[in-house]
C-alpha cells in the first residue's frame, strides 16, 4: 500500500491503467509518456511541485476557443509563474480527430505560442483512461504532495465563444491560487466540457 505521505503514488499505470477515475483527495495516478520529442516524461518526477494536467485536442473548437484567445497561454504562462508544472496531453488515437505525432505536435507547440512544460502523446489512452478524461480541454490540478485537488472544466462557461472568456470563472487559477495560499480547494470538481477525447476502439 502507498502512504497518504508519498508525494506521488509510484505505481506506473503504463501497463496497468486505473479502472476507475481518479478522487479528490486522494494520491494522482502516475503515469509515463512521451512529450513531443519522443523524450519520457513521469509524473512523479515532479514530485514537491503543483501540476495542471491538461487534455488536448487541436481540431477541437472547445479546445480552439481557449488557445485562439490567448486564454490558455496565459494560465500556462500563470501556473509557470508560480512555480507550478503543466502538462498538455494529446490521447487522440492514430487515425482519430486531433491525433498528432511528434512532428506535428511540436509544430502545434510552436504555432500556439504554448507555455506548457511539455506536450504528451497518449496515443494508447493510458493516461487518459487513468484520468477518466472524458473531454478536451479536461483540467485536473495535484498539488505538491500528489494529491488530486481539482477535476474539471478549465472554466464555468460551457461554450465556444470566446466573448465569454472574461466574464468566466477559471477554475484552475482559482485552485492554483489556493494551493499556493495553503488553503483548501474551494471548488474541487466540475462538469467538463468540450469534445469527447477520441481514444483507439
Amino acid at each position: 500500500m502507498i502512504r497518504l505521505s508519498i508525494a506521488i503514488a509510484t505505481a506506473a499505470l503504463i501497463a496497468t491503467p486505473a479502472l476507475s477515475a481518479p478522487q479528490i483527495g486522494k494520491p494522482a495516478p502516475d503515469f509515463t509518456l512521451n512529450d513531443a520529442s519522443g523524450k519520457p516524461v513521469r509524473l512523479s518526477g515532479f514530485k514537491g511541485r503543483t501540476v495542471v494536467l491538461e487534455w488536448n485536442n487541436p481540431g477541437c473548437p472547445f479546445v480552439q476557443k481557449h488557445y485562439t484567445s490567448g486564454n490558455m497561454q496565459k494560465a500556462q504562462s500563470a501556473a509557470h509563474a508560480q512555480g507550478a508544472v503543466w502538462l498538455t496531453i494529446n490521447s487522440g488515437a492514430p487515425g482519430k480527430q486531433g491525433h498528432m505525432a511528434g512532428p506535428q505536435a511540436l509544430a502545434f507547440q510552436k504555432a500556439e505560442k504554448m507555455h506548457a512544460t511539455a506536450y504528451l502523446l497518449d496515443p494508447k489512452g493510458i493516461a487518459g483512461r487513468a484520468y477518466d478524461a472524458k473531454t478536451t480541454p479536461q483540467m485536473f490540478v495535484i498539488n505538491p504532495a500528489g494529491t488530486l485537488v481539482y477535476a474539471g472544466a478549465i472554466d464555468n462557461k460551457p461554450t465556444a465563444d470566446t466573448a465569454d472568456i472574461k466574464t468566466a470563472r477559471n477554475h484552475v487559477l482559482a485552485a492554483l491560487a489556493e494551493v499556493k495560499a495553503g488553503k483548501p480547494v474551494s471548488v474541487a470538481w466540475s462538469k467538463p466540457y468540450g469534445c469527447a477525447v477520441k481514444y483507439a476502439d
